[in-house]
């Protein structure tokens, strides 16, 4: 069609008159949208750079199997005997020796881990032993296996299949298990200050933060996404049928507040979708994508308003950026490889060289072997750009872990990457509370045992362990309390 009216006009026509390429081109002039993410690219590290013969898990869960930060990449594999997942530091690249120690606490398989946006060197793991377990990792990695977790969170009744850490408020860490409940917990104290136990009646895929932690987003089973507040156990909106397919579906905050999700339509074809929280009865715009069945999992940058979409079983990343401009949600292009991706990780914005216009990194899993991919914009230029690079999210936190409960809020601390990002030396948490488990080192047996005074008549404590590390003043009123009982049971057989 275009080929036979490529002569040329006639310059004796007039507009009307003009061949049908004419208006092709005009047309094609104002689809093509301008932007300064068009011609990012992507590229695959040199093989001796990425991380070989990794046993990486066969566990048949939607999660993406890997966290980085700064300093390290974690990759949950194949363990006999219980769950483990691989600490590296970023820089031991070639090939993993196969008695490399690991993260070995979990009696099940371990299904998601989640490295904490305050302190590099903290992790949380859920496993299927319905248990969550913070640690904390030496400064330059493992060097013996590590079993012995800061802390055990106990409050689940079937596996925890979802960590996630508070993006501004210390020590507050959420978790979604298939008991349909969603925890948080104070880390600090060990304790579960929020239970979310009536609001999912089936499976949750995803759990969400806002940008500043007041509101959560989740995506079900049952098909809905939920809007929740968690300090007043309330959902404040939700859509049925977000997407009409049973394949699993996620859901995340943008940092304008409005809701992307990914799922399936009624004919099993992938979608893309946009929300406004305020108004979910339509979506502000839906995209069909294809036709494969692995669950894409979102990633997105706040900075620059771009998500990228990993497909399981893909071979390939898309990117789209997000304006206020319809179709609101633009195509920008598609990184494909030809080994399909059994899990991904994301590394955070201050870990990425602003030398080199990086401005993403993906850490995509094999079957056994972890690949660095580096997306990067083009730029003459080697000074700094201003433009890719706006302050970004920092690892300072906004808000302790009380003041979050006690119902304030507090937007990510930002940081300039201008001289770049230097990661911080190992460093315990911050006191907030005497019962911080994650500021005290292991107690000894001795130190263990809680001082009672000599009055008080009451059965020897046993030994705590450190995986459940009980708060000692709790121990003493507890023994106070049974030394009364035990007067008052005196005095009446008297």
């Amino acid at each position: 069609f275009l080929i036979r009216h490529i002569s040329g006009p006639n310059t004796r026509m007039g507009n009307h008159q003009r061949p049908p390429y004419f208006f092709y081109c005009h047309m094609l002039r104002r689809v093509v949208r301008q932007s300064k993410f068009r011609h990012v690219f992507g590229q695959a590290v040199r093989n001796d750079q990425c991380y070989d013969d990794i046993r990486v898990s066969r566990v048949t869960w939607d999660s993406s199997f890997c966290a980085v930060n700064p300093k390290f990449v974690a990759i949950i594999i194949d363990a006999s005997g219980g769950g483990a997942f691989l600490v590296l530091p970023l820089q031991k690249t070639g090939r993993i020796d196969k008695v490399y120690p690991t993260v070995c606490g979990h009696t099940g398989p371990v299904l998601d881990i989640d490295w904490c946006p305050h302190n590099d060197h903290v992790i949380a793991s859920g496993s299927e032993d319905c248990t969550v377990m913070v640690w904390q990792i030496p400064e330059n990695g493992l060097e013996n296996p590590l079993s012995e977790p800061v802390v055990v969170l106990e409050g689940h009744s079937k596996r925890v299949g979802i960590v996630s850490w508070h993006p501004t408020a210390r020590n507050v860490l959420l978790s979604a298990g298939c008991d349909n409940q969603i925890v948080i917990w104070n880390v600090g104290t060990g304790e579960a200050m929020i239970n979310l136990e009536d609001m999912h009646p089936d499976v949750i895929f995803s759990v969400s933060w806002s940008r500043n932690g007041s509101l959560l987003c989740t995506a079900c089973k049952d098909k809905k996404v939920r809007v929740i507040d968690p300090r007043k156990k309330k959902v404040v909106a939700e859509k049925d049928k977000a997407h009409e397919g049973a394949r699993p579906m996620r859901a995340i905050f943008l940092a304008d507040g409005n809701i992307f999700t990914t799922g399936f339509s009624r004919m099993s074809e992938r979608q893309l979708a946009l929300w406004k929280t305020d108004n979910m009865d339509e979506p502000i715009c839906v995209q069909e994508m294809d036709s494969s069945n692995g669950v894409l999992l979102p990633f997105y940058d706040p900075d620059t308003s771009v998500v990228y979409l990993c497909g399981k079983g893909d071979s390939s990343i898309r990117y789209f950026e997000i304006t206020d401009e319809a179709p609101f949600v633009h195509y920008l292009n598609t990184f494909s490889t030809k080994e399909p991706q059994r899990g991904m990780g994301y590394m955070p914005k201050r870990g990425l060289d602003v030398n080199k216009c990086e401005i993403a990194r993906f850490y995509k899993l094999h079957e056994r072997k972890c690949e660095p991919i580096i997306m990067t914009v083009p730029r003459k230029s080697d000074l700094f750009q201003d433009d890719l690079y706006p302050d970004t999210a920092g690892p300072d936190p906004a808000l302790e872990a009380e003041e979050w409960f006690a119902g304030k809020n507090g937007g990510p601390i930002l940081i300039s990457l201008k001289d770049g990002y230097a990661s911080t030396k190992n460093r315990d948490l911050k006191v907030v509370k005497t019962k911080n488990v994650l500021e005290t080192k292991p107690a000894t047996k001795a130190e263990n045992i809680p001082t009672v005074p000599k009055h008080v008549s009451t059965p020897q404590p046993s030994v705590v362990s450190v995986n459940h590390v009980i708060c000692m003043d709790r121990v003493i009123l507890q023994d106070r309390r049974i030394a009364r009982l035990e007067e008052q049971v005196a005095k009446v057989a008297m």
